[in-house]
């Protein structure tokens, strides 16, 4: 099968991407201690797949309150993005695209993270979920996640501005837009599932309710920076970390025409890539390019001629590839050539560590 759909420029939100490639964003824990904030390794990092049509950044915590894992980056302070414009150089210096990904991870967290020792939520229920914390000996571990506490209304309203301020720092930074991370089981997921969201004010119940908090957020940053500069990365068929809910398709669906009125540039769905998953159904798909006229990126258990194929029926637009670019930084020469791919060699640095595992992988040598 032909993956020539694959290359083709398309515009997205303004700006033209050289092809239909992304590199999904993936937590790798580099950020130089104490503040979290990005570095040189980062930038050489992303210099080296600024082929990609588009990048999008690993998740940035807009706030210390929405950070959940050791090592991960923030953009609310001046030294972060004064450390981000170094990477948004580099990738721009190589011609590249790049989009920060907002993140809160609500529950998802640990009590060593805040202040007061307790994660906050939608309502306080535990996700029966770890995150990765180092501990005082250097070494990270999984750790279970903590009953968080519930939100008030006056703090809902301050999370939405703090991730306008977070959009507002990241084009400061260089970025060319931003994407909201809304799926696998994070703050804007769990506004949006019944399982996770349990209030009975405005921001619970209803589906209207439920999506209120993505909505309020996805207004705010577009009156910000502009619509065409904002994506929202989505997660509708998976379920762990306490997220199943037989509406939350119906939500979604919802979800997108909300966001197709506002005009963002964009949806990313946040496929399964395990075996026995649950796949995403030809009727969601249907739906979702009736519903939403933008881009759509898919990233999952993809190859470069499944990928294409959903190009071609006119399904999706672009496609998301993950590990694959770990240990291929020329991941799009590879694909058009049909050239080997390598391997991640070590698992063990895929989270924290240096150089090895990060900026070591070759590109392919003639």
């Amino acid at each position: 099968m032909s993956i020539e759909s694959l290359f083709e420029a398309k515009t997205l939100g303004g700006m033209v991407t050289q092809n239909r490639i992304v590199m999904a964003p993936m937590t790798r824990s580099r950020t130089a201690q104490p503040g979290d904030i990005p570095t040189e390794l980062m930038a050489t990092y992303y210099a080296q797949r600024a082929t990609a049509g588009l990048i999008i950044s690993e998740a940035t915590q807009i706030s210390a309150q929405g950070k959940g894992y050791s090592f991960t980056p923030g953009i609310y302070t001046q030294a972060q993005i004064e450390g981000w414009k170094q990477v948004t150089q580099a990738v721009h210096k190589e011609g590249g695209k790049i989009f920060l990904q907002l993140w809160h991870v609500g529950r998802m967290s640990h009590s060593s993270f805040h202040h007061d020792g307790t994660p906050v939520a939608p309502s306080a229920l535990a996700p029966d979920a770890q995150v990765w914390v180092v501990g005082d000996d250097g070494e990270g571990r999984m750790l279970d996640c903590p009953t968080p506490r519930a939100l008030s209304v006056k703090e809902i309203k301050e999370i939405v501005n703090d991730y306008k301020q977070a959009a507002i720092n990241a084009i400061e930074a260089g970025f060319d837009g931003v994407e909201i991370h809304g799926g696998n089981g994070y703050l804007i997921d769990q506004f949006l599932r019944r399982s996770a969201n349990k209030r009975t004010d405005e921001y619970g119940g209803s589906q209207e309710n439920r999506i209120r908090f993505a909505c309020e957020i996805i207004g705010a940053i577009s009156n910000a920076i502009g619509a065409h500069k904002v994506g929202i990365r989505l997660a509708p068929f998976i379920t762990q970390r306490g997220m199943g809910d037989s509406e939350a398709i119906d939500t979604i669906l919802l979800a997108a025409k909300q966001f197709e009125q506002i005009g963002i540039a964009y949806i990313h769905l946040a496929e399964a890539d395990w075996d026995d998953a649950p796949s995403v159904t030809p009727e969601f798909r249907v739906a979702l390019r009736q519903y939403f006229s933008g881009a759509i990126i898919v990233a999952g258990n993809y190859t470069e001629h499944s990928g294409a194929q959903l190009i071609e029926q006119g399904l999706a637009d672009y496609i998301a590839f993950g590990r694959r670019f770990i240990a291929n930084p020329d991941l799009p020469y590879r694909i058009q050539e049909q050239l080997p791919l390598n391997t991640i060699t070590d698992g063990s640095t895929l989270f924290g560590g240096t150089a090895k595992g990060y900026t070591d992988y070759p590109a392919y040598q003639k």
